[in-house]
């Protein structure tokens, strides 16, 4: 039976509802987002790895699944619908390359908890996306998986380091993606790319082991807020063997949104850098009062109250200390063949000892406690830029690298000066695309952050955004 052509931008929700009620065959679904790949990919450079066989493999074993129901309730939630995997968590029978060209090419063993939790929930793995070179920049201009580009402007970046995440959702390659967070990798290319990015809170989301000392998290790229809510309810389970793990939550976050925000909410808001000198775009500032406005007229109280930061300096020492070890644990099977900005990275790292390591560890828990204890005290939620900047062009980071590797840090700074504090503080964020340049044409997300454990906060409030300013009808110029 031939159905209706597939819209690839269609939400994820609606795919898997799609397929419940055989109206669309999963491996239909399958063969569009294929033939999107086909059709796209060349030029974005979302996909590292494509595994197609396996797909239409896994496609047609979902097919059969759903005619074997007697109940659509006797499908998992996402039956299915395809999902690609970044390229920093290992996929079984597939090889994870951490974005480096000195990592090994060999099939992995056994698959990451996240990996486990996307296939338990039905989804049809769609192959692995690019990413920076152990995640450490948020682009991915590499010798290993080459450049990534925005599908709304290619001579740009999509962001990263979920480069190729963030790309195969804006440009209808994927419905949705897995990706990770560790400085803003989920948040960083929802706002370039105009998707809604969502970091969980530290220890919600386990992967193998925690990554950065709890600094990284998993999550996904999605076009909606319903889309986010519910893959995190895929997510967000009880992992016994993980170092730290809280009980399943209670309540769904899809019900969440059938829950209307709280009247009289502290909403600040925070504009300035957190980092002196760095200027913050226009397009970028009027993205929070987008934001402001919307919340105001549904009850909010947007209150005066400084956000508590600690000093610049102290907070970038403090953060630095441990994303210099970001590598730590790859298995790499030619070391020198590592991009010099993450070689600069390891050699900071090993020039200190276990016992600057663990002060520095413990300085970094104290100035986390500091600000959550601000954050309690003055807000229920706080707004920012998600980026001080628009995407900066392809290759724009390279300046002084030549002199100074880690001036691709650096240069960098503006991406990731609003995110980074959150993966510190280890409080929940999520990037949405409430906004447009007028100049560009280029989306500009918004930050959103909450208090530990409150994503269902966060989601009502993106949802109130979503309902304000639409945006799951754009399309970008190359999708």
């Amino acid at each position: 039976m031939t159905h209706a052509p597939i819209d690839p931008f269609t939400p994820a929700v609606e795919l898997a509802a799609a397929i419940r009620r055989k109206e669309v065959s999963p491996v239909e679904v399958a063969d569009c987002y294929l033939a999107r790949m086909d059709e796209l990919d060349p030029r974005l450079n979302a996909f590292c790895h494509r595994a197609d066989d396996d797909v239409r493999k896994a496609a047609s074993a979902a097919a059969d699944a759903v005619a074997r129901a007697t109940s659509p309730e006797d499908l998992p939630p996402f039956h299915g619908v395809p999902l690609p995997v970044k390229d920093l968590v290992d996929v079984a029978g597939w090889p994870t390359t951490h974005g480096s060209a000195g990592a090994g090419r060999a099939p992995a063993a056994a698959s990451d908890p996240v990996v486990r939790r996307f296939v338990d929930a039905g989804f049809v793995l769609l192959g692995k996306t690019t990413t920076s070179e152990f995640g450490s920049l948020p682009f991915t201009e590499s010798d290993a998986l080459g450049v990534s580009r925005n599908p709304w402007d290619p001579d740009r970046t999509p962001g990263g380091s979920s480069s190729g995440a963030g790309v195969a959702v804006a440009a209808g390659m994927a419905p949705l993606a897995h990706a990770e967070d560790g400085g803003g990798s989920i948040r960083i290319p929802a706002s370039c790319t105009g998707l809604v990015g969502l970091k969980p809170t530290r220890g919600l989301v386990t992967n193998a082991v925690v990554e950065v000392e709890g600094l990284g998290t998993g999550g996904v790229l999605t076009r909606s807020v319903a889309d986010t809510a519910a893959a995190l309810d895929v997510l967000a389970r009880h992992d016994p063997g993980a170092w730290w793990s809280p009980p399943t939550p209670r309540t769904s976050f899809a019900a969440a949104l059938e829950t209307e925000l709280p009247a009289g909410l502290r909403i600040g808001a925070l504009i300035d850098s957190p980092i002196d000198g760095i200027p913050v775009h226009p397009a970028c500032v009027a993205a929070v009062d987008t934001a402001l406005r919307a919340f105001e007229s549904t009850g909010g109280h947007v209150v005066d109250t400084l956000f508590p930061l600690p000093p610049a300096d102290e907070l970038v020492a403090a953060f630095t200390t441990l994303w210099n070890v970001g590598g730590a644990g790859v298995p790499l099977a030619e070391p020198d063949r590592i991009e010099p900005h993450n070689r600069a990275l390891r050699d900071a790292a090993r020039a200190i000892d276990s016992w600057a390591y663990a002060e520095g560890l413990r300085r970094t828990q104290e100035l986390s406690r500091r600000i959550v204890e601000g954050f309690l005290a003055g807000f229920d939620l706080l707004v920012t830029p998600t980026m001080a900047c628009l995407p900066p062009l392809v290759g724009a980071w390279r300046a002084g690298t030549d002199d100074d590797p880690l001036r691709a840090l650096v240069n960098s700074y503006p991406m990731g000066v609003f995110t980074s504090v959150f993966n510190v503080t280890g409080q929940p964020a999520v990037s949405v695309p409430v906004h447009h340049d007028e100049a560009t044409g280029l989306p500009v997300g918004v930050q959103l952050v909450a208090a530990p454990w409150r994503e269902d906060l966060l989601l009502q409030a993106s949802r109130i955004l979503e309902l304000a300013h639409p945006w799951t009808t754009r399309r970008p110029s190359a999708g």
